[in-house]
């Protein structure tokens, strides 16, 4: 009461007590300002790398997004090269539980032959028609509901021996 009259006006700030500090309002606007920056200049968007092994003969070379987004369509291909040229099938050891991260659309060539050990994918796949480049490409989008990423590796089998290992990781941001 002020003057003996009822008020609403009591949770005003006064005069005298001067402007509210405006330095949490300067800080969020600048936060949002680099969000948006980094989103307009395509930081948060797909970023992919490759990574390559040798040993034996074998070259192979994974291409992968190592930064993406839950949603969004990212690469995945793998290419075995050998001294020689590529004569018979050729078995992909790939880590199983990467793929966790995925929605599948297919796999391009589909492999001949398919199993796991529950650690590893193991795909067979025919000797490719020209002899020196076997190219397997992984048509996914990343979940929705991802969000930390996992890694993994991809080796060519001999036998029960995996040989030419090159691995890989994606990172997943909001």
């Amino acid at each position: 009461m002020i003057g003996g009259k009822h008020t609403s006006l009591r949770d005003v700030r006064p005069v005298e007590a001067g402007p509210r500090s405006a330095r949490w309002r300067r800080v969020l606007v600048g936060l949002l300002v680099l969000i948006v920056g980094a989103g307009a200049t395509g930081l948060l968007g797909v970023h992919s790398v490759t990574s390559t092994g040798t040993d034996r003969g074998y070259e192979v070379t994974v291409e992968y997004a190592a930064v993406a987004r839950a949603g969004l369509d990212v690469p995945w291909q793998v290419q075995v090269r050998q001294v020689g040229g590529v004569d018979g099938p050729v078995t992909l050891a790939v880590t199983a539980d990467y793929f966790d991260i995925y929605e599948e659309q297919g796999l391009d060539p589909q492999p001949t032959a398919e199993s796991s050990d529950g650690q590893y994918l193991y795909w067979t796949f025919d000797p490719p028609p020209t002899g020196d480049l076997l190219a397997v490409d992984f048509d996914a989008y990343i979940q929705p509901s991802a969000q930390l990423g996992a890694s993994g590796e991809v080796s060519v089998m001999e036998g029960t021996e995996r040989v030419a290992t090159t691995g890989f990781h994606t990172w997943l941001v909001p």
